[in-house]
């Protein structure tokens, strides 16, 4: 499998050095196999007057039998629950990948209407429901990325 991540700079090997904590899946090296996605993750830097760089990298996916995985399919109570609990800094799962939809903008206004208390759980799902996700695959761990992600190459954007 085919997978993308956009920067402002080529990631030939990717590490947990360079990671935030609270996004969507906890800290780790977040990628797509949805090329177009990975270009909009570098409109974000491009808007800072850096350049886009979009990495591309094989995925070795007899991962799938080796690793620890959690996919989300669809956006759901889980997916909502793992969300909030990796942005609150307070995931203690032991996943090396997971799988699912992004928080993009429409999305993640929904999870912070949820989280400020404003809608309750079912009202979220509910919302939720009707958006198409994106995906993104997040590596957690080092020697996962080691071991099954593979270095292609990269193209300014």
């Amino acid at each position: 499998m085919i997978l993308y991540h956009g920067s402002y700079l080529v990631i030939d090997k990717p590490d947990l050095l360079h990671t935030r904590s609270n996004v969507d899946f906890g800290p780790g090296f977040y990628t797509t196999p949805i090329r177009e996605q990975a270009v909009k993750w570098c409109g974000k830097f491009k808007r800072r007057k850096k350049e886009g760089i979009l990495s591309k990298y094989t995925f070795d996916e007899t991962a799938y039998s080796k690793c620890k995985i959690k996919q989300f399919d669809t956006y759901s109570e889980e997916w909502l629950e793992f969300i909030l609990s990796c942005r609150r800094e307070a995931d203690n799962t032991d996943y090396d990948i997971v799988i699912g939809g992004v928080a993009n903008d429409k999305v993640f206004n929904t999870v912070e209407l949820y989280f400020d208390h404003l809608i309750d759980k079912a009202e979220a799902i509910k919302r939720l429901k009707y958006e198409k996700p994106n995906l993104q695959i997040c590596f957690r761990t080092q020697w996962t990325m080691d071991q099954y992600l593979h270095f292609e190459g990269s193209e300014k954007i």
